[in-house]
């Protein structure tokens, strides 16, 4: 059985106030982008384990035991003593870019065992295993626009569509780090909330929609900044870094032309149009 794990973007991301525990509280727009890696099960023979792991395309640094899709497997097969799969994932999506790659293939893990094996699991329920895994894997489930608050895992639906648009987006050969991302974070309350903001029309978020990251991050690594200077520069109704990066997205009117631009040897440059959701 074969499934298609997606990627999203932030629209927006405003860090609203440090918690007791030490993690930020935030609001920000998840929305899912047509960036694609490719997952598989299939039963595995008996005496071969309980699941085996191959991995193709973009790079992954990680032991196979680290790997979310195996950790959703992990957490289902503690409950309901799964059959032993071997999994096939091939990573288009790029890691450290701030676009939910690795959550997206677990939610999406979560999904595939929940057909193949006909658990009979409702999504609300699957959303609640996601969430184990990680903040913004519950997103994936649904994977519908969302608004979250929280540390990223409270969830509610929001009327929006990007249909028509075109996306450029641009994930150049840069790590950004959890700390770099925070260094210079001051957390505050933005007068507009950006549920009001996702209302107006694209061509004013520009100015209103925000990516407090963005404060933190371009000062330390301007060629950051610099791609999404470039996106305006080539028409972009808006642009933004999504999450604490390091990709930078550029949105443009569906008959926008898209020019070819170097960003680098190594940067990950995908161009697309959005659809119905």
């Amino acid at each position: 059985m074969l499934t298609f794990p997606n990627a999203k973007i932030n629209l927006g991301l405003n860090i609203t106030e440090k918690r007791p525990d030490g993690y930020h509280n935030l609001e920000t727009i998840f929305y899912p982008v047509p960036i694609e890696d490719a997952l598989e099960i299939n039963i595995l023979n008996k005496g071969n384990g309980k699941f085996r792991l191959h991995q193709a395309g973009l790079e992954i640094e990680e032991e196979a035991e680290s790997n979310l899709v195996v950790k959703a497997y992990k957490l289902l097969d503690d409950r309901f003593n799964l059959p032993p799969v071997d999994i096939h994932l091939f990573k288009h999506i790029p890691s450290g870019a701030g676009l939910g790659g690795g959550s997206a293939d677990a939610a999406f893990m979560l999904k595939l065992l929940n057909n193949k094996f006909e658990l009979g699991l409702p999504d609300d329920t699957l959303e609640e295993y996601a969430a184990k895994l990680g903040a913004d894997c519950a997103f994936f489930i649904k994977n519908r626009p969302t608004y979250a608050e929280g540390i990223g895992n409270i969830f509610s639906p929001l009327p929006l569509s990007l249909k028509g648009y075109r996306i450029w987006l641009v994930k150049p050969d840069i790590f950004v780090s959890t700390r770099d991302a925070f260094a210079k974070i001051k957390p505050h309350h933005p007068e507009m909330s950006l549920k009001e903001i996702a209302q107006l029309p694209v061509e004013e978020w520009n100015g209103r929609m925000v990516n407090d990251f963005e404060e933190s991050v371009f000062p330390q690594f301007p060629a950051i900044g610099e791609i999404k200077e470039e996106m305006y520069r080539q028409g972009a109704v808006y642009a933004s870094m999504s999450g604490s990066g390091s990709s930078v997205y550029g949105l443009f009117k569906e008959d926008a032309v898209l020019p070819e631009v170097d960003f680098g040897e190594k940067a990950f440059v995908y161009k697309g149009q959005f659809t119905d959701i």
